[in-house]
């Protein structure tokens, strides 16, 4: 009986909907069309075409990395390996000529080529790529000033919302692609350090990375980075407003500049939670805390559980990368910690981010044909790790130095002359003490079913 009433009343409140004078669907459809169309036409120019020339190498075959290691560097960073092409897209964000685009498509490129809608090719000049963020900056020198796209503000997107995408999809140029927001502030997609994407359902596909996503208004929302190879209608874009922040930084000194806590976090499960005195998913943990660092010296311990960080709540580890990432060394912040159970608040003097290999200044020692990253918690648990100590092995060059001595892509490196490699900074610092000709001990472990740690030596090439 209640349903019945229910549809009474249902129908009785829609029927004066139904005396209203009709809207014509044809012409809503018209507007949208419009809309989209607008859009298209006033970003259309802005949006370039960039092809690179590779630097010789590349490291082993997919086949070779481990397979639980293999989807996080294959999946999201297919590029073309031997021959200049179209390896993704990029949006003009400044009339003198800055480009906005990801650093998987430019990281391993040799030379740079930037075509605009006009069909003119300019040779690039790399500004400056952060890898922890995913982005690059371009300039191309233009005899006259060049169609630049409006940035929007990501902060006030809405799940529903508009989105619409424009790129160079499988060399396709200038594809134009509409959906809406999926979603907003998504981690843990594995594609750089610092995460916060906009989840889209406007179709992405490679070469579109790079590419700008766009609201109704054809304002530049996000750039398009990623997508979920075995899902449809899952891409990701990195918010324009993280990506005004490090393009400021990478236009105005080459490289971004971090705050910096020194220590090591990961997230604290559910089976954790009972044994520190926090909820469930509460808090960030301290696995390891880098003697002198700016955590050490504030009283950080191993076993802290962070729960708020200069007045913002912590819920997991992107969380606090971001927090943390966002204050400039030297400014102080409060950090309050469960210990014991106990609740108690520190006072830390944020530090500056060791530099990394992060930039077109400081791109580490090429001389070893080796690149490497720092191993998180997660990138650990992938592997199958049980600690989260090393760098681990992202690329090797065909031919170099690191190649002749069997490093592979997964590889993790603990020590280097016996001395712990505890982050980036230290892996290349210890490489960088070798004189040409001499060679150094390198301890190691290698992920997967033949997972085992050994010793391998690399030798410096003599100077030319």
């Amino acid at each position: 009986m209640r349903i019945f009433l229910a549809g009474v009343v249902a129908l009785s409140l829609a029927a004066p909907a139904c005396a209203q004078p009709s809207i014509d669907p044809r012409a809503v459809l018209r507007a949208m069309e419009e809309a989209f169309s607008a859009v298209a036409d006033r970003v259309m120019p802005s949006v370039v075409n960039v092809s690179t020339t590779p630097k010789r190498g590349g490291g082993p075959s997919s086949e070779e990395i481990p397979e639980q290691f293999r989807e996080f560097f294959e999946e999201f960073r297919r590029r073309a390996p031997r021959e200049a092409r179209a390896t993704g897209s990029g949006v003009i964000v400044d009339p003198n000529g800055y480009i906005l685009t990801n650093n998987h498509v430019i990281e391993n490129a040799l030379e740079i080529t930037v075509r605009l809608s006009d069909a003119r090719k300019f040779t690039a000049k790399l500004v400056g790529r952060d890898p922890k963020t995913d982005l690059a900056v371009l300039k191309v020198d233009a005899p006259m000033p060049l169609p630049a796209a409006t940035l929007g503000d990501s902060d006030t997107l809405r799940v529903g919302q508009w989105a619409i995408a424009i790129g160079n999809p499988f060399g396709l140029d200038r594809t134009v692609t509409v959906g809406i927001i999926s979603a907003t502030a998504r981690t843990r997609v594995g594609v750089a350090t610092y995460e916060s994407f906009i989840q889209t359902d406007a179709s992405i596909n490679p070469g579109n990375s790079g590419g700008p996503l766009l609201n109704i208004d054809g304002q530049v929302i996000g750039v398009n980075t990623a997508i979920v190879a075995a899902g449809q209608g899952i891409g990701f874009s990195i918010p324009i407003n993280m990506a005004k922040d490090v393009m400021r930084q990478l236009i105005a000194g080459g490289r971004v500049v971090r705050g910096w806590l020194g220590v090591v976090i990961q997230d604290v499960t559910d089976e954790l939670a009972p044994s520190f005195g926090v909820s469930e998913r509460e808090g960030v943990l301290i696995a390891d805390v880098f003697p002198n660092g700016p955590g050490d010296r504030a009283g950080i311990k191993t076993g802290d559980v962070i729960v708020e960080f200069d007045g913002n709540a912590i819920k997991e580890t992107p969380d606090l990368q971001r927090r943390v990432a966002a204050v400039s060394a030297g400014r102080s912040a409060e950090v309050k910690v469960i210990r014991d159970g106990q609740r108690t608040t520190l006072k830390v003097t944020v530090g500056e981010m060791p530099t990394e290999d992060q930039t077109v200044a400081e791109a580490g020692d090429d001389t070893w044909g080796v690149q490497v990253d720092k191993l998180t918690p997660d990138i650990a648990q992938r592997l199958e790790m049980s600690g989260a100590d090393g760098v681990v092995v992202t690329d090797v060059q065909a031919g170099s130095a690191a190649e002749k001595a069997g490093l592979r892509r997964g590889d993790v490196v603990l020590e280097i002359a016996g001395r712990p490699v505890r982050d980036v900074a230290a892996f290349y610092r210890e490489l960088g003490a070798v004189k040409p000709g001499d060679s150094v001990r390198v301890y190691l472990s290698r992920p997967g079913r033949d997972a085992a740690k050994h010793f391998i030596v690399l030798e410096r090439p003599a100077s030319p």
